[in-house]
């Protein structure tokens, strides 16, 4: 164990009595976001701050402590022996501070308040949102913060009560529930079809062009090039974006061929499924924290969560790949065109 030269007091006992008396808790956040991140440059992307506003914070942590955290050199920026051990102190107070905001959210009334729920774009624009109307009519009182975005909420950290995403969370200290499977595939609106023909392979596709979504949990530019090796982007692509939303209805208006999940035909705009096989299934799942799980109104949210992605109910999260024109088959719910009544790309 490494000694302080002061009195001979241990390291750690000393980190402990400066941690002990510390005001300055935004500047413990940001020195946990640098060690999480890997590099000062990473943690200020993620909170939206200079990278010398963060330098400045962690110099000020670092007077707070009476500490050396980072050693930095041209290969980058290393954690201390004595800056690890600030990590372990500062992670209990994290955890702490989190048990008390749990804590008091529970004191609320049970079927009030509010349910942070953080889902990708795409999922959270598409399905969920217009079917939340379900949930709002069996608790009028809860407040739902839907966010949407193709970054993944760690709700370990608080960032949301419960999340959704499309590949498995690696944190150990949260619940995790499989919802289902999407399924990808080419996609086409009619009047497209009709002027440009419908590709059959991925050789045909080349003649085509495409309207691409590119976000880090749909691993687009990995599949562009797996499915295209050797093509460069400029060839294939007319139109590239991080909103599904402007994806689909790009798409959907007859700019090019897109890449849906197989759920896409009942999303109001005429597209029309291509056969060339795409072979890309993504596992939903859903994560939340213990303690988040025993307040009510979180429960209640994640209950219909997993009802809202039930494979039973809905085909098109099966793990086996269901083709759209079985849907009408297999679904015997009310009619999903209906939640997009707003959304006609009718002819007028």
């Amino acid at each position: 164990m490494h000694l302080l030269a002061e009195r001979g007091v241990p390291l750690e006992e000393r980190q402990k009595t400066n941690l002990s008396g510390l005001s300055d808790w935004d500047a413990a956040r940001i020195f946990l976001e640098v060690v999480r991140c890997g590099s000062f440059r990473s943690a200020a992307e993620r909170l939206s701050l200079s990278i010398n506003a963060v330098r400045r914070r962690i110099d000020d942590f670092e007077r707070q402590t009476g500490t050396t955290l980072f050693t930095r050199d041209v290969h980058g920026t290393h954690l201390t022996d004595e800056g690890a051990l600030v990590v372990s102190a500062v992670e209990r107070m994290e955890a702490a501070t989190f048990d008390v905001l749990r804590a008091s959210d529970s004191k609320a009334n049970a079927l009030s308040g509010e349910v942070r729920v953080a889902v990708t774009e795409g999922l959270g624009t598409f399905w969920l949102a217009p079917r939340l109307v379900e949930f709002q009519q069996t608790y009028p009182r809860i407040l739902v913060d839907l966010h949407c975005a193709m970054r993944s909420a760690d709700v370990s950290r608080h960032e949301a009560d419960v999340a959704i995403h499309l590949s498995r969370p690696s944190a150990l200290d949260i619940k995790l529930v499989r919802l289902g499977r999407m399924h990808l595939m080419f996609w086409a609106a009619k009047k497209y079809v009709e002027k440009h023909g419908a590709p059959q392979t991925a050789a045909e596709l080349i003649k085509h062009r495409l309207v691409l979504q590119f976000a880090d949990q749909l691993a687009a530019k990995e599949t562009f090039e797996s499915f295209f090796p050797g093509v460069p982007e400029r060839d294939l692509l007319v139109m590239k974006t991080n909103v599904s939303s402007a994806n689909y209805w790009a798409v959907a208006n007859g700019a090019g061929i897109g890449v849906f999940p197989s759920y896409a035909i009942a999303l109001g705009g005429k597209l029309t499924p291509l056969e060339v096989e795409l072979n890309r299934p993504l596992d939903i799942w859903l994560s939340y924290h213990p303690g988040s799980g025993r307040i009510p109104r979180v429960r209640h949210m994640i209950d219909w969560l997993i009802d809202a992605f039930n494979p039973a109910r809905f085909p098109w999260f099966k793990d086996e790949f269901v083709h759209p024109h079985e849907f009408k088959d297999l679904y015997m719910g009310e009619p999903l065109t209906q939640l997009f009544g707003g959304f006609s790309t009718e002819e007028r």
